[in-house]
């Protein structure tokens, strides 16, 4: 995305747009199908201790654990945490909000880094890092922030994650 950004400027959004449809088709296809029988692949995993650890801990998160991988700049595997939230039957609507969310967040912050500051873009970002990572934590917790307020929503008397 940086450098489509750099080399293309008045592209920049363009590339950013696309890449959130490419990726949001990819990963909705992979939701689909661990929707459709990824319970029994789950379950033989989670039998394990990794498995297990796995599955506690998108229990306790939840989508948090797809907006993370979704929104970083640095590429996280996010295959694991789209097939747990599939395997584990998340709403579709929850699961489109989060993952069109973080993509729009990354692409299109990326789009405007490479536009803005071409190939300069990564010794701004060192240049800057404090604001950069507080910027990340910031939008961490208010992915968190309304994730909660969605699943409290929903279903009144659960405990908050």
């Amino acid at each position: 995305m940086l450098a489509i950004a750099a080399r293309d400027p008045e592209q920049a959004y363009v590339g950013a747009v696309c890449a959130i449809i490419g990726s949001l088709a990819g990963t909705l296809l992979l939701f689909a199908i661990a929707r459709k029988g990824g319970e029994i692949l789950l379950s033989k995993h989670i039998s394990t201790r990794r498995g297990a650890r796995l599955h506690a801990w998108f229990e306790r998160y939840g989508l948090v654990t797809v907006f993370l991988p979704a929104v970083s700049p640095i590429p996280m595997p996010m295959k694991v945490p789209v097939f747990c939230a599939g395997a584990l039957q998340v709403r579709w609507s929850y699961f489109v909000f989060v993952v069109l969310s973080a993509r729009a967040i990354r692409y299109f912050a990326l789009a405007y880094l490479g536009k803005h500051y071409g190939h300069q873009t990564v010794a701004f970002l060192m240049s800057h890092l404090r604001v950069v990572i507080a910027m990340a934590a910031g939008l961490t917790l208010l992915a968190l922030l309304i994730l909660q307020l969605f699943s409290t929503r929903d279903n009144p008397n659960k405990p908050p994650r």
